[in-house]
């Protein structure tokens, strides 16, 4: 990393390596064969990641993590069906949305942004409406790290013979996720995220069954998945203009991803990284928001200082200069704001941006330590 960038302890973009900038320095030809190999291996290696190769299809989709999400939801529910959008964030709400614009009839089920939604709640509200054919659910909730429980709920879906998409943005890749275990028609994930790549792509992993099902559900052209694949498959090529760099850098990323050990190893650095926050800002008197159970090592929601010389633009722009990016919160009930455990970065990276929120809060007459 270069000296003079700063870490950006955010839940994506985040910190890339060297290596991963470097990849996209070269320029590729979009219907060269050797870049339709590189997207082939980029696949492969993905669903390899959640044992998904013999279920599922990865289809590659050009733009930001909610492209796929909009892709997804308008390929793989029928024009007729309906969407249990389950919420406790706003990345849930953003799912509803999706329907609502897309026309897809849903209802919604929120929980409190520090509670979980249950296996039991999605029991219920499955044998209250028969109507429903599928329900969304964000994974990792990145409006405060929170962590649904994904297989239980899945199982729960499975027997009432429903159908699941999975939002695992700001998850897949390190946290365990198994396509023979958890049974879904849909898992959604991006190129900027845990894997280390660079913003710009987004991917879902489609029930195959599903996927060749779908056939005339999309309201859109560029984001019809099912079209998508089908000319994948037929030519090898994106139908349309790829990410070329980004794609690169994703498939550059996935080496080091292997190199490092997989997802065991990535969600250990990230397990660490997490635990070294909060015990460092514990140390501070900075409260997070979440209880351990429920805290993904994804991103951590503080509670902010109530002294009234904080300023959450000043603690920002202070802390920037000292070298690393913060988020901002996102709770509409308290004040708080975000720091991502994510990106290339270890715990002595942590470690040093603490020790920086510790001087900017002293140099604002906020911490007297």
């Amino acid at each position: 990393m270069s000296t003079a960038a700063p870490i950006l302890l955010t839940p994506g973009p985040l910190t890339t390596s060297t290596r991963t900038r470097q990849a996209m320095m070269v320029d590729w030809g979009s219907w060269d064969s050797s870049f339709n190999q590189l997207t082939a291996s980029l696949c492969e290696q993905l669903l390899a990641i959640i044992n998904g190769a013999d279920s599922h299809y990865c289809v590659p989709l050009q733009g930001s993590g909610t492209f796929a999400v909009e892709a997804a939801i308008g390929t793989l529910v029928p024009r007729d069906g309906k969407v249990l959008v389950l919420i406790n964030g706003a990345y849930g709400q953003r799912l509803a949305k999706i329907c609502k614009v897309l026309g897809r009839d849903f209802s919604t089920f929120e929980t409190a942004e520090d509670q979980p939604t249950t296996a039991a709640d999605v029991d219920r509200l499955l044998r209250e409406d028969h109507s429903i054919t599928h329900v969304a659910l964000i994974h990792c909730e990145t409006s405060t790290g929170i962590l649904n429980p994904l297989p239980e709920i899945a199982h729960v879906i499975a027997q009432h013979g429903k159908r699941l998409i999975i939002d695992a943005m700001s998850s897949f890749g390190a946290l365990p996720i198994d396509a023979s275990q958890v049974p879904f028609d849909a898992l959604i994930a991006a190129s900027g995220k845990c894997l280390e790549g660079v913003p710009g792509m987004g991917f879902v992993f489609a029930n195959k069954q599903s996927l060749a099902k779908a056939e005339g559900n999309s309201h859109s052209l560029a984001m019809d998945l099912q079209d998508q694949h089908a000319y994948m498959v037929k030519t090898g090529q994106w139908r349309f203009t790829p990410p070329t760099h980004v794609v690169a850098a994703l498939h550059e990323a996935l080496l080091q991803y292997n190199e490092e050990g997989g997802l065991p190893a990535r969600h250990q650095r990230y397990a660490n990284n997490c635990q070294v926050l909060l015990d460092e800002m514990a140390k501070l008197g900075l409260r997070s928001f979440l209880p351990a159970e429920i805290q993904a090592p994804i991103i951590v929601t503080f509670h902010a200082p109530k002294d009234p010389r904080y300023q959450f633009k000043e603690f920002y722009e202070r802390v920037k200069a000292k070298g690393f990016i913060l988020y901002p919160g996102k709770l509409t009930q308290v004040e708080t704001f975000r720091v991502g455990c994510i990106g290339c970065v270890n715990d002595d990276g942590m470690k040093a941006a603490v020790n920086a929120v510790a001087e900017v809060l002293r140099e604002m007459e906020v911490l007297e330590i």
